[in-house]
Parts: C-alpha cells; structure tokens; sequence
C-alpha cells in the first residue's frame, strides 16, 4: 500500500509543482528576487526624473541645432549647385 501511494506521489509531484511555480504567487516573487530588493517598488526616484527630463530638454536641443545647420548647410549646397548652372561654358581662346 505504501509503494502505491509513493509512486503516485513521484508522479504527481512534476505537475504540481509546476502548477505551483506557474501561478502568480510565484511570478510576484521571482520579480521581487529579479529585482534585488529595491525600495522604490517601481516608483521613479525625483532626482532620476529631473536628471532624465534635463537629458530629454538636452537633446531635444541639440535636434533643434542640427536640424538648422542641416537645413542651413542644404541652402548652401543648393545655392552654389544653382550659380555654377548659371555660369556660361569657357569659349576657345583660339581665334
């Protein structure tokens, strides 16, 4: 009797634990472990929030400068692609 009830034991012990693993108790602590006990619990940190609004005002910056000499830099080429069409061909020297 006792061998019936361990090799019923050794069979079920796969799906139970992997209905117990699966579940979402389960989940919420491999999270936890995952992510090393941090205090905030996900919150964003105001001074992590200033540092990344101040990079994002940076950026957008510097966007906004490139953008201009770009677009500076593409009248330039365009300018000068348009007065070497205007220049009329060398005539021959030779009479």
């Amino acid at each position: 009797m006792i061998w019936v009830v361990l090799i019923i034991l050794v069979v079920m012990i796969p799906e139970i634990l992997s209905t117990v693993l699966d579940s979402r108790l389960a989940r919420a602590v491999a999270d936890r472990l995952e992510a090393g006990g941090e205090e905030s619990g996900g919150r964003a940190d105001p001074d992590r929030l200033r540092y990344l609004e101040s990079e994002v005002e940076r950026l957008s910056e510097q966007v906004r400068r490139l953008s201009d000499e770009s677009e500076f830099l593409h009248e330039l080429l365009s300018e000068r692609s348009a007065a070497t069409e205007r220049q009329l061909p060398r005539g021959d020297r030779n009479p």
